[in-house]
């Protein structure tokens, strides 16, 4: 209760900086970091009313009320009924206000009735608010993402380690497989699970289908999931691991050696002080250097917290300093066309001593089922 206090003062004192009024905040990640309760994505709103200098009010479905737990000190809940109407309640508790952040993800036929409602308020995306501030992990919520990186740590070392037959199996049997693996650790759900083989290990985003896995082929796996731990709200695991099944290609073994090199000095750059895109161009440097820049088509890595991507980017052109709690993934990738890739990833997050690896697997390049 005293961090989500100092993330409700947080949050106000940017809305001073920002000249913002009030924060109406609904679907994504903020309301659950603020409130603890995450609202279903339901055509019957829930939002958060947070002026800057007044009470905050959460206006609940009556029927979701008993999901939300609260001793009001931090907000006092307000259950609307079947025969309300919430937009009029939400626009009535905001009062006159001059700007206003409104959550990113709201649904546009409610931010739309919204500002019809509040037809002399300027409006901005909440994110503008919130986001460099849940960028910054404090130590709850390193804790969450540690849980979370140790619990997919398991699922990885069982792939490394053999466990999970490749062979013969579709990717898309091997997916749901992984996925039951990370309930089974503790993850509340599963947010991907992807596993591209052969010339699909190539293609970073591969949907798992029905292609049959074969020996001698490069298996890119890359999942997470949503683990919660005690009551904070649910934090995020994502790793991926590349093994082959049988022995590799010398090719492909250059490659994921420069690709191994490239994720490891990455990680170690990562220190508070440094810029996002250093951070991506330590990797890209060493993928460069080696022949292989223009198959490392994507940034090297991306923030992760209650949701999977959020800020800060590791990418060209953020200038952004690492900060003490700055938490995110470190995930180089070689991918050629139509043959193979392969991709490593870590969740990382920066700390005064130095970086802190969320995930220990082993990132040597495995055979499996030779």
């Amino acid at each position: 209760m005293s961090e989500r206090r100092a993330r409700f003062d947080r949050v106000r004192r940017r809305m001073g900086e920002l000249r913002v009024d009030c924060l109406l905040l609904s679907l994504g990640a903020d309301l659950p970091w603020l409130t603890g309760y995450e609202a279903m994505p339901l055509e019957r709103i829930t939002m958060l009313v947070l002026p800057r200098d007044e009470e905050a009010t959460l206006f609940v479905p009556e029927l979701e009320a008993p999901r939300v737990a609260t001793d009001g000190s931090l907000f006092r809940m307000r259950p609307w009924k079947e025969t309300e109407d919430p937009l009029a309640l939400i626009a009535h508790a905001a009062g006159s206000p001059s700007r206003i952040g409104v959550s990113d993800r709201t649904w546009a036929v409610h931010l739309l009735a919204l500002r019809s409602l509040l037809p002399g308020s300027e409006w901005l995306p909440a994110s503008r608010v919130t986001s460099p501030l849940r960028a910054v992990k404090d130590r709850t919520e390193i804790a969450a993402l540690q849980a979370a990186g140790a619990a997919a740590d398991r699922v990885a070392t069982a792939l490394l380690g053999g466990e999970i037959r490749l062979i013969g199996r579709t990717e898309a049997d091997v997916s749901a497989e992984l996925g039951r693996r990370l309930v089974d650790e503790g993850h509340a759900k599963v947010n991907f699970a992807i596993v591209g083989s052969g010339p699909n290990s190539a293609s970073p985003h591969h949907e798992p289908g029905s292609r049959l896995i074969g020996p001698g082929e490069a298996v890119v796996c890359d999942f997470g999931g949503t683990l919660h731990l005690d009551d904070a709200a649910g934090y995020c695991s994502d790793i991926t691991r590349t093994v082959v099944t049988g022995e590799p290609d010398p090719e492909f073994r250059h490659l994921y050696d420069v690709l191994e090199e490239a994720q490891a000095a990455a990680s170690k750059g990562a220190t508070v002080g440094t810029s996002c895109e250093e951070v991506d161009a330590i990797g890209r440097r060493i993928i460069d250097a080696a022949g292989f820049g223009g198959a490392f088509i994507h940034r090297i890595g991306h923030g992760i917290g209650i949701e999977e991507h959020e800020d800060p980017y590791m990418v060209a052109g953020n200038d952004e300093v690492l900060v003490s709690g700055h938490a995110f993934s470190v995930e180089p990738g070689i991918y050629l066309r139509g043959r193979f890739g392969a991709r490593i990833e870590d969740i990382v997050v920066a700390a005064d001593e130095g970086p802190i690896p969320c995930n220990m697997v082993d990132h040597a390049l495995h055979v499996v089922e030779a």
